[in-house]
């Protein structure tokens, strides 16, 4: 697929708006008609603040499943589409335009939740044919989002999971995790726990420009260290690695994860699916004009001569001297530090399965 080229509506803005990742929207490649702004001499007013709204996803299932060999599970499990965290780089971003909706700021304003997923979750859980197998929670958009606080949909998903001694795993920027780590620890205890926290860079400035709206990588090292000590194991995903950006910082990164806790480490390589290459192109020319150049000969360079590249085998990692470089480096610093490369297995032989819902009127006994 060739690289998506940024094509921005007349409402993005000069300048960045303070919080969000996006300056505004982009059109998506499934729409059907852009605007041209034409230059007729009037200013308008100064836009008002983009305000975040929260949507229902009436979806009918809630597990999805995948056989991609890059990727070490095969269920996971979103309680939301779209993310209030507005990282810039995210490769969830085209999701969005499944929904008619525009990856650029649409994406991190339009949140949807799915407030039947506990009971789905659930009904498929109960299934006859259902192999229990590890779900991973958050694995698009981050399950500890803002508006997790208020609708608690992940807590709801955990209680689920305990009450069925299902395995779970979570990948999250989000100290909010902390809030959960009653049921994160009985879970550990069990050996049915698994955290991921998500760590791109030690910069605060940095990281509030990359990932607007989540939690500082103190908090994050702070949220490592109480999983940590409560038992729960621990890994530190030093991802996405941004060449002439943060990369410099791997080293530094899997250092401060194991003297918080974290007992394991993984990295992936920035990945610009889509309409996330223009929008990080341009996130570049705001933050980084004087890296802008650099940065992204070095990321063609490693995606073969291209903004993006979706094979399996490299998609992760990619290809050349500078991606085996950073395979180096995070082997040598994992072997320094006594990280493993390898999450720990979970229990699978404790899952019990959930009764079968069954309509409130029925009369007739299960037989099973």
């Amino acid at each position: 697929m060739e690289d998506f080229d940024l094509q921005p509506s007349p409402e993005i803005p000069p300048t960045p708006i303070k919080g969000r990742g996006a300056g505004g929207n982009v059109a998506h490649r499934f729409s059907s008609e852009t605007r041209q702004a034409e230059a007729d001499g009037w200013t308008p007013a100064q836009a008002s603040l983009p305000q975040t709204r929260l949507l229902v996803d009436s979806a009918k299932s809630v597990i999805t499943r995948n056989d991609s060999p890059d990727i070490g599970f095969d269920q996971s499990l979103n309680p939301y589409r779209g993310c209030e965290h507005g990282c810039i780089y995210c490769y969830a971003r085209p999701t969005h335009a499944w929904l008619g909706l525009s990856p650029g700021l649409d994406f991190e304003t339009q949140i949807f939740h799915k407030p039947d997923a506990p009971r789905l979750l659930r009904a498929e859980l109960s299934r006859p044919d259902y192999v229990c197998s590890t779900i991973v929670l958050g694995t698009a958009t981050d399950a500890y989002q803002p508006f997790e606080r208020k609708e608690r949909l992940t807590r709801a998903l955990l209680e689920v999971m305990l009450e069925t001694r299902h395995p779970v795993s979570v990948v999250t920027k989000s100290s909010l995790i902390v809030r959960d780590l009653d049921l994160w620890a009985e879970l550990a205890r069990q050996n049915l726990a698994h955290v991921g926290i998500s760590l791109t860079t030690l910069d605060g400035q940095l990281a509030r420009e990359l990932e607007p709206r989540a939690c500082a990588p103190h908090a994050r090292l702070a949220a490592m260290q109480q999983l940590s000590e409560a038992g729960v194991p621990v890994s530190v995903f030093a991802s996405p690695l941004i060449p002439g950006l943060n990369d410099q910082e791997l080293e530094k990164l899997l250092a401060a994860a194991r003297e918080h806790g974290a007992t394991s480490a993984a990295y992936t390589l920035l990945r610009l699916p889509h309409e996330v290459a223009g929008l990080f192109r341009q996130w570049l020319d705001w933050h980084a004009p004087e890296k802008s150049a650099r940065v992204m000969s070095v990321l063609y360079d490693l995606r073969g001569g291209r903004a993006n590249d979706a094979r399996f085998g490299s998609r992760m990692k990619g290809l050349g001297h500078f991606a085996d470089l950073l395979r180096q480096r995070f082997e040598l610093a994992c072997r320094r530090l006594g990280l493993a490369r390898e999450f720990p297995p979970l229990d699978k032989t404790r899952f019990t399965p959930p009764p079968p819902e069954r309509p409130a009127d029925e009369r007739q006994l299960s037989l099973f």
